[in-house]
C-alpha cells in the first residue's frame, strides 16, 4: 500500500493573513489566452514570511546564512508531531519531555492550534522557552515546525529562541496548517525555494505516514 502523503502547507491567496503590518501577497495576470495572448502569465508580490516558510539565520542577524543557504538535510526524514493545543504561554522542556516517547528527535513539529490557516492571524500562541530550546538541541534538534506564525512570541523583540536554534545549526519552518493531522511519527518533505540570500524562502510542506 502507497502511504498516504499529507499535505500540511497553507495555500497562497489574497486573502493569506500575513504578519500585521507585512506585506501581503497579491497576484495578478500579465497577459491572458482570453485577452489574445498566446500564455497566461502572472506575477506575484509578497512577503517570503506569508504562508509556511523556513526562515533563514539572516531574517535575526545580518552575517548569517541566506534562504539559498539552507541545508537540504535538514527538511527532510523522520520527524515527529507532537499536540501541544491545550498548551499556554511558555512551554517547559519537563512539560515537552513526555510527549516525546519517540527515538526520533532531530525533526520536530509541534501543533499549537495558532494558525494562520483558518483565516485569521492570531493573538497569541504557546512557544518554547529558552530553557526548553537549549534542552532540544541537546537531544540533536535538526528541525523545528510549528503551525503557528512564529517560533518566538508575539511581542518578541530579542527573538531568543530564533537565534538560539540557528546558533545551535537547527533550522525553522513557520505557518503550518496542522489542524486534521494527528501527532504522531512521519516523514517530512520541506524543502525551502532556492532564493539567493534573503530572510526566508517558501515551503511546500508535506508528511509521509509512517
Amino acid at each position: 500500500m502507497t502511504p498516504r502523503l499529507r499535505d500540511i502547507s497553507i495555500t497562497l491567496s489574497p486573502g493569506t493573513p500575513p504578519w500585521p503590518g507585512d506585506t501581503r501577497f497579491e497576484c495578478g495576470w500579465k497577459t491572458t489566452l482570453s485577452n489574445g495572448s498566446a500564455v497566461n502569465l502572472s506575477s506575484i508580490t509578497t512577503s517570503l514570511h506569508v504562508g509556511t516558510h523556513a526562515d533563514a539565520p539572516l531574517h535575526v542577524r545580518d552575517g548569517w546564512p541566506g534562504s539559498h543557504e539552507l541545508p537540504l538535510e535538514a527538511f527532510y526524514g523522520p520527524a515527529l508531531l507532537v499536540d501541544l493545543s491545550e498548551a499556554k504561554g511558555e512551554i517547559q522542556f519537563e512539560t515537552l519531555e513526555p510527549l516525546l516517547k519517540s527515538e526520533n528527535r532531530e525533526r520536530l513539529i509541534l501543533k499549537t492550534g495558532c494558525t494562520i490557516a483558518s483565516g485569521e492571524f492570531p493573538n497569541d500562541w504557546p512557544t518554547l522557552s529558552e530553557s526548553c530550546a537549549r534542552s532540544l538541541l541537546g537531544l540533536g534538534l535538526k528541525l523545528l515546525c510549528v503551525d503557528a506564525p512564529s517560533v518566538d512570541q508575539r511581542d518578541s523583540q530579542s527573538l531568543a529562541v530564533h537565534k538560539m536554534l540557528f546558533s545551535g545549526n537547527t533550522f525553522i519552518i513557520e505557518n503550518l496548517d496542522l489542524r486534521r493531522t494527528p501527532a504522531g511519527e512521519y516523514d517530512i518533505i520541506a524543502f525551502p525555494l532556492k532564493i539567493m540570500s534573503l530572510d526566508a524562502a517558501p515551503v511546500r510542506a508535506v508528511l509521509l505516514e509512517r
